[in-house]
């Protein structure tokens, strides 16, 4: 089993839900707010690894769902000088065990990484925000 540092957005449905997966298959999560954390493009960068720019975004954030920021224009610069002012847009959860750093919640990405199910029995999507399509989109608390 594996310690999961858990940064995530206090309050969100989804984070709370990938919480529980990891913890039913006994990992220890050490959950942090990602938006309150001071982070600089040095800590930041690491967890998105060989990631296409545009997966870094959260695809449910305000700015990107209201055509303010474009994922797929940024440069690796300019995406996280946008992250760095405004943490919503950063996909979450951000994860790190076993010394690597992670983003995102693909089940069967996380179960392959660390462990999700020891009986091959995986949940479906939750990594997508179900609030998505609602006119009033999640805000930071």
């Amino acid at each position: 089993m594996a310690l999961v540092v858990f940064y995530e957005k206090p309050g969100c449905r989804n984070n709370t839900r990938q919480k529980a997966l990891l913890r039913a298959a006994r990992h220890t999560v050490d959950s942090r707010d990602l938006l309150g954390t001071a982070w600089t493009a040095e800590t930041l960068r690491p967890f998105f690894g060989g990631r296409p720019i545009s997966e870094w975004f959260n695809p449910a954030a305000p700015r990107i769902k209201s055509g303010e920021v474009n994922p797929t224009a940024a440069t690796e610069a300019e995406a996280l000088a946008l992250m760095l002012t405004d943490p919503l847009l950063i996909r979450r959860p951000l994860m790190e065990a076993h010394g690597e750093k992670r983003c995102g919640f693909d089940a069967a990405t996380v179960d392959a990484w660390i462990g999700l199910s020891e009986s091959g029995q995986l949940v479906g999507d939750v990594e997508t925000c179900p609030r998505r399509h609602e006119e009033t989109p999640c805000r930071a608390p």
